[in-house]
C-alpha cells in the first residue's frame, strides 16, 4: 500500500516534471535572443528575486536528514554524510531555476525595460529601496490601520451627532422618531 507521503511526493515530482516540460515547450515556442536573456539575468541579479530560493535545498536536506534519523537512529552519521553528499550533487541544478527565472522575466519585459530595471536597482537608490522598502511598507500599513480606525471612529461619531441634531428637534416638535 502506498503511503500518503509517498503518493504526495510522486504527485509533486509529476507536477514539477510536467512544469519543466511545459516550460521547455513554451521557451521553444517563444524564442528569446541571447541579448534579451542576458538583460533578464542582469535584472534578476539586481533585484535578487531568486535569492530567497537559496534556502530550499538546505531546508529539504535538513528535513530529510531528520526524517531518516528518526527512522534509523543508529545510522545518524552515515545518514548525515550521505544526505550532504547527495545534496552537493544536486546543488548545480540551482542554475536551472536561474534559467527559468530569466525566461520568465524575458517574456514579461523587453530588453530595454530589463536594462532600465537593472540600472535602477543597481543604483544606490534602487539598493536602498530593496533593503528598506519592506520596512517602509510595513510602517505604512501600520499607519493606514491607525488612520482607518480614526476615520471609522470619526465617521460614526459625526454621523450620530448629525442624526441626533436632526431627530431631536423633530421629537421636541412632536414628530415621529426613526
Amino acid at each position: 500500500m502506498i503511503s500518503f507521503t509517498r503518493l504526495s511526493r510522486m504527485a509533486s515530482v509529476a507536477f514539477v516534471a510536467g512544469s519543466v516540460l511545459f516550460g521547455a515547450a513554451s521557451a521553444q515556442a517563444q524564442e528569446v535572443s541571447a541579448e534579451h536573456l542576458q538583460a533578464s539575468r542582469s535584472a534578476i541579479a539586481a533585484l535578487g528575486v531568486t535569492d530567497r530560493f537559496d534556502a530550499i535545498l538546505p531546508s529539504i536536506m535538513d528535513q530529510l536528514t531528520v526524517q531518516l534519523i528518526q527512522a534509523y537512529p543508529n545510522l545518524e552519521d552515515k545518514i548525515s554524510d550521505t544526505v550532504n553528499e547527495q545534496a552537493l550533487k544536486l546543488a548545480a541544478r540551482r542554475a536551472d531555476l536561474e534559467n527559468e527565472a530569466a525566461l520568465v522575466y524575458a517574456r514579461a519585459f523587453t530588453a530595454e525595460e530589463l536594462q532600465a530595471i537593472t540600472a535602477f536597482y543597481s543604483s544606490e537608490a534602487g539598493k536602498k529601496l530593496l533593503k528598506d522598502g519592506p520596512i517602509a511598507t510595513r510602517e505604512l500599513l501600520k499607519a493606514a490601520d491607525i488612520w482607518t480606525a480614526g476615520i471609522a471612529r470619526d465617521l460614526e461619531q459625526q454621523s450620530n451627532e448629525a442624526l441626533l441634531s436632526q431627530v431631536q428637534p423633530e421629537a421636541a416638535a412632536g414628530g415621529t422618531q426613526p
